[in-house]
C-alpha cells in the first residue's frame, strides 16, 4: 500500500487491524527505516512472545516454525504490517521472497503488508532487482487525493462528528480554497480546517470565507500548507 505523505495510510492500517477478528488473525506491526533481516525476524519473534534465536538463519527457521504451528493448530493467520516500507534497504527487501516462499505450498503461510509513500512502488520496486519481490505481490494499493467533492464531504464529516450540525462554518469558496491549497491530502486538510477555525474564532467570525483561509495559509501554515 502506498501514498503520498498525509493521505491517510496510518488511518487505514488503524481500521484494518481492528477489523480482524482476533481468534482467526494475529495482527503484528513493525516501523523501523533502520530495519535489517535480523531485527525483522526478532521484532516479529518478539511480538509472538518468543525470544529469537542470535543468528539470522536461525531466527527466520524459528519464526517459520511458529507461523506453521499457528496455522497448523491455532487454526489462525499471521498478518504482518511493516511500515514506513519506503525507507528499508535492498537486503530486507529480498529477504522478503524467502520468508514468503520458504516451502512448495500455493499459498504463504503469512499476509506479509508493506505500507509506504510513493517511492516505496515507483522508485524501488519496480526496479529489475526486485521482480522477484515484486512478482510475489499480490495486490497493489494506491491511495489516491482526495477530490474536490470528497474534501467537502471529508470536512463537513468532521464537522458533523466534533457535533456541530448542520451548521455552516466554511462558505463554498472557503472550501474551493482548501482543496486547492492542500491538493485533497487529509492531514493538509485538517491542518489547514483547525488553523482557520482557530483564526475564525478570535476575529469573531460566523463563518469563513475563502479570504479567511488564504489569510491562514500565507501567515500560519508553512510554505503555503505544509504542516508546521
Amino acid at each position: 500500500m502506498t501514498a503520498d505523505a498525509g493521505c491517510g495510510k496510518s488511518t487505514l492500517i488503524r481500521k484494518f487491524a481492528s477489523s480482524l477478528p482476533k481468534e482467526k488473525y494475529i495482527f503484528l506491526y513493525l516501523s523501523d527505516s533502520k530495519l535489517t533481516p535480523r531485527w525483522f525476524y526478532k521484532g516479529m519473534l518478539d511480538q509472538l512472545g518468543l525470544e529469537a534465536r542470535f543468528y539470522r538463519g536461525d531466527a527466520k527457521r524459528q519464526l517459520q516454525k511458529e507461523i506453521e504451528i499457528i496455522r497448523g493448530v491455532h487454526g489462525q493467520r499471521v498478518v504482518c504490517v511493516l511500515d514506513e516500507a519506503h525507507l528499508l534497504e535492498k537486503e530486507t527487501i529480498e529477504e522478503f521472497r524467502f520468508l514468503l516462499n520458504y516451502r512448495f505450498d500455493s499459498v504463504s503461510p503469512m499476509a506479509l503488508i508493506l505500507v509506504g509513500q510513493t517511492e516505496l512502488w515507483e522508485d524501488k520496486l519496480r526496479l529489475k532487482r526486485y521482480d522477484a519481490v515484486r512478482q510475489r505481490i499480490d495486490i497493489n494499493c494506491v491511495l489516491p487525493h482526495l477530490d474536490r467533492t470528497e474534501t467537502e464531504r471529508y470536512i463537513k464529516s468532521h464537522l458533523k462528528y466534533a457535533g456541530v450540525g448542520e451548521r455552516e462554518l466554511f462558505s463554498r469558496r472557503a472550501m474551493d480554497e482548501i482543496f486547492r491549497i492542500s491538493s485533497g491530502i487529509p492531514r493538509l486538510v485538517n491542518r489547514i480546517c483547525e488553523k482557520a477555525l482557530m483564526y475564525g474564532y478570535q476575529q469573531g467570525l460566523r463563518i469563513i470565507d475563502d479570504q479567511d483561509v488564504l489569510y491562514v495559509s500565507d501567515h500560519e501554515m508553512l510554505n503555503g500548507g505544509e504542516q508546521l
